[in-house]
């Protein structure tokens, strides 16, 4: 059975996605043929026997810029070997916010390259050069696009059809139609004082339904009412 989904990730260090890759909902999908992804070492495409990356930045300042030769031999070796043309990803704090709206977006996709900088970042040439959708995943810095790069992929995978063992899941997640999950409840009925909502218990869908619809509009507009007035989250943040 084809993939559905390609993804490649270009990166320094290839070796932390592997049990991500591996586990929970994204494994699955890659076990069951559904997403194929792929890691790329930028240090495979450096030019030099020290397999150099990066280096200082021109005008001075402190940390190492990411070169434009490694990236782009990387991107091109990558995008050869397969037909069709992906959807470049840049992960960069300056980049739009990381929305469910854009993951939506993405998981329509067949083919995405994932590229994570390190260090002080990419040379301003690669973002120039390359034409790829920059994406942040929130107003803070990390030490490297990795970790933000797993947060993409796995809120993208669990949006691919049949990663999800029940398909209506994606449906009632946060965000998803404009609003915060409504409260979930399980076993034990009562616990330290705390008891399941009656309603949840009654057996009545239609009464269910509701009480989940006015739980989550009332969670949304104590928690998130820029949700409800159409606002929101684009903006930048998150490691070069």
């Amino acid at each position: 059975m084809p993939c559905s989904m390609r993804i490649d990730v270009l990166t320094l260090f290839p070796e932390v996605f592997e049990p991500f890759f591996e586990a929970s909902i994204v494994g699955r999908a890659v076990r069951s043929g559904l997403v194929s992804i792929r890691c790329v070492n930028f240090r495979d495409f450096a030019h030099d026997k020290h397999r150099s990356v990066d280096d200082r930045p021109f005008g001075g300042g402190p940390g190492m810029v990411l070169m434009c030769g490694p990236v782009f031999d990387a991107l091109e070796s990558v995008e050869a070997k397969c037909d069709g043309t992906p959807l470049r990803i840049l992960l960069t704090p300056q980049g739009e916010r990381l929305t469910q709206a854009t993951v939506g977006d993405l998981a329509r996709r067949p083919w995405l390259v994932v590229l994570c900088g390190h260090y002080e970042g990419f040379d301003e040439r690669i973002r120039l050069g390359i034409g790829a959708r920059e994406i942040s995943i929130g107003d803070y810095v990390l030490s490297g696009g990795e970790p933000a790069a797993m947060a993409l992929i796995d809120a993208v995978v669990r949006l691919v059809p049949g990663a999800l063992g029940d398909e209506g899941s994606a449906a009632d997640d946060s965000f998803a139609a404009g609003m915060l999950e409504y409260p979930q409840y399980t076993r034990p009925r009562e616990f330290r004082g705390m008891s399941v909502p009656d309603v949840l218990l009654s057996g009545d869908h239609d009464r269910i339904a509701a009480w989940r619809r006015e739980e989550a509009m009332k969670r949304t507009l104590e928690r998130r009412p820029d949700l409800r007035r159409g606002g929101g989250s684009k903006g930048p943040a998150e490691p070069a």
